[in-house]
């Protein structure tokens, strides 16, 4: 469904380069019945997944390590962040993209996962959806070192973590990335585990 509010006049790519970023001019009908033009830049990115894996026998997360430029740039000292395993859907619907995405980056083959919402991650600038799952994991499940494909340039490192431990890092600082948090906590909130 359309807004009849929005009025989009003009659409300029600014950079194409690693994706995309636009600069949108628009009319905005406000509350009080006035139109105003506005402009805003968006970042499209395409949609992505993110999975949290769990093991109810073992009470243990598995999370990724990686390096964030952005991060790094905007203050973290190292630019490593610790994520749930996540990627964007490319040509994918969200299940099957996840499950590529688990068993490259974490060795992880799943076959069942639950998805549990969706949700924009930063709607004031960025157009992406990600699409939230969880699923349960074994040792038998384990194919691959994991690591991600060196063709993307990915280095990332697996870790296997106790639930407890995982969660007092949102506390201490250690994970600070939010689609990670509120995996965690949803996992907390449904007495998973």
């Amino acid at each position: 469904m359309q807004n009849p509010k929005i009025d989009i006049l003009n659409t300029e790519i600014l950079s194409d380069n690693w994706y995309t970023l636009k600069k949108v001019t628009f009319n905005l009908i406000k509350k009080d019945g006035t139109t105003e033009k506005q402009s805003r830049e968006a970042y499209d990115r395409g949609n992505g997944a993110v999975i949290l894996l769990y093991n109810t026998t073992s009470n243990t997360v598995i999370l990724t390590r990686q390096f964030r430029l952005p991060t790094f740039i905007n203050g973290n000292p190292s630019g490593m962040m610790i994520e749930a395993c996540a990627g964007l859907l490319d040509n994918d619907n969200p299940e099957e993209c996840i499950k590529r995405e688990t068993e490259e980056e974490t060795g992880y083959k799943i076959s069942k996962v639950e998805k549990i919402f969706e949700a924009y991650m930063s709607p004031g600038s960025v157009t992406e959806i990600l699409h939230f799952f969880i699923a349960e994991y074994s040792t038998e499940m384990k194919v691959a070192n994991g690591g991600g494909l060196a063709e993307e340039g990915e280095n990332i490192e697996v870790l296997e973590l106790p639930f407890d431990e995982a969660l007092s890092m949102i506390d201490k600082g250690d994970i600070k990335d939010a689609k990670t948090i509120m995996l965690l906590q949803y996992i907390r909130i449904k007495n998973i585990l």
